[in-house]
Order: C-alpha cells, then structure tokens, then sequence
C-alpha cells in the first residue's frame, strides 16, 4: 500500500533557529488514525504545519499524496490543500460570515449544490451543539463554541485527511467524548486523522489508533499501536518507518 504521506529524515527549522524537528522518518497509511503526544514544545503543531502544507521541510524528504513536496511547484499546493481538512488552535474563523456560512465555505468553494450544502450543514450543526447559534458571528461565540464551530467546519467535505491541533481543548469532556467520536467515525469513512494532543485520557476511546510521542524535536517513541479491545483486521493504521 502506498502510504498517503511519508517522512523521511526530515527536518524543519524557522530561519536561522535551531531545528524544531529532526530526523523525524515514519509512514502515514490511509486510514489510519494517529495521536501526536508529547510535552509543550515538542514539536508537534510544526509536524503538524509540514502536513498541512504551511512549510516545506528544509531538509529530508517528505511526500503527500504522492508528491515530494520539497520539490513540488508552488501551482501544485493549492490542490492539495483542498484535500485537507485542518482544525487550527486559533480557530481561524471568519468573523464576517455567520456560523452557518463558515461551515459551508468548503462546500460552496467545491460547487456542492447550496440544497445539499443546508443539509450537511444544518445536520452538523447540531450534532456539535451549534444548531442554535446558525447565524451568529464568530466573536459572540464563547471559545468553546468557536472551537467546535472550527472541528465541524474542517470536517463538513469529508477531507482525506483530518488534522487536529488539542481540538478537545476548549471544551467539556462529555463534548470531548462527542468530537471525538465524530472524527472516529470520520475516520471509518476512510478519512486518514491526525491529533495532536495532551488529553491522554482520550486516547483509549479510539481503541485502533495509533501513537506517536514527539520529545524536543524528534520522534520519542516508535509509533505503537493502542489497541484495547484489538483492532479488526481491516483496520489500517500508522506504522513507524523502519
């Protein structure tokens, strides 16, 4: 199986700084669903940066979907992107647009039927706790509205990959229990997600996922699975490179 990203070696600095990540090498299969653990400033939000396409490594190889991004040509980002669903730690909501219309956004870029688009948003709406603040402006939500408004917005065109930086991180732990589901479930459909964060108790609730622990930088840890009960047998999940 081809993986849907790969890291090999790679390392990332921020101008002249020293690296924030180094020699970081391991497989993301699609399908799998993988937890990024690790202390503060381990490195976790820039790994996170390089899969989401806001900075090439600055050495190393690194492909997704296919393509070595070092080398890819700026045209090539945008696409790419679209696959993509990223929920941001500051939200990055548009304050203009009501909660409704920031949900629809990525279905109205990809031509969705507006019909079709009401009924996904609506239903999403109300599964994360939104329905009755539709058309309410980001800046009067409270932080865990925005934070949930954020996760329903990233995921409402089914992306084939999900990433979350401490998406749990502003809200209550029945609602962590429910976001949490929602990208399980998410990733059932055949969404690869990756979650950065501290909640470990979480971590047992997605019981075919897998971990990875960043240390100051590098990989801590080989990717290992967290099975409890074990995985099916279909299940595809993140496997250290070897």
């Amino acid at each position: 199986m081809e993986p849907l990203a790969r890291f090999e070696n790679v390392g990332l600095r921020y101008g002249t700084d020293a690296e924030v990540l180094r020699d970081i090498s391991f497989r993301l299969d699609p399908g799998a669903f993988l937890f990024l653990v690790g202390p503060s400033g381990a490195g976790k939000t820039s790994l996170l940066k390089l899969l989401y396409l806001d900075r090439r490594p600055t050495r190393g190889r690194f492909t997704l979907f296919g393509e070595n991004i070092g080398a890819a040509p700026r045209t090539k980002l945008p696409a790419l992107r679209r696959r993509i669903g990223v929920v941001f730690q500051d939200f990055r909501l548009l304050d203009h647009l009501s909660a409704f219309d920031n949900v629809a956004l990525p279905l109205r870029i990809g031509g969705v039927a507006e019909a079709e688009v009401a009924a996904h948003v609506e239903e999403l709406l109300d599964w994360v706790g939104l329905a009755r603040r539709r058309d309410a402006r980001p800046r009067t939500l409270s932080g865990g509205e925005q934070q949930r408004l954020a996760i329903a917005r990233a995921v409402i065109a089914r992306p084939d990959l999900l990433l979350a930086d401490e998406p749990t991180g502003n809200v209550d732990p029945e609602m962590a229990g429910r976001l949490l589901h929602l990208f399980h479930e998410l990733n059932r459909l055949g969404t690869t997600v990756v979650v950065a964060t501290h909640a470990l108790q979480l971590l047992p609730k997605v019981p075919a996922a897998t971990i990875m622990k960043l240390d100051r930088g590098e990989i801590a840890d080989p990717v290992g699975a967290l099975r409890n009960p074990p995985a099916p047998p279909e299940t595809r999940a993140a496997g250290a490179a070897r």
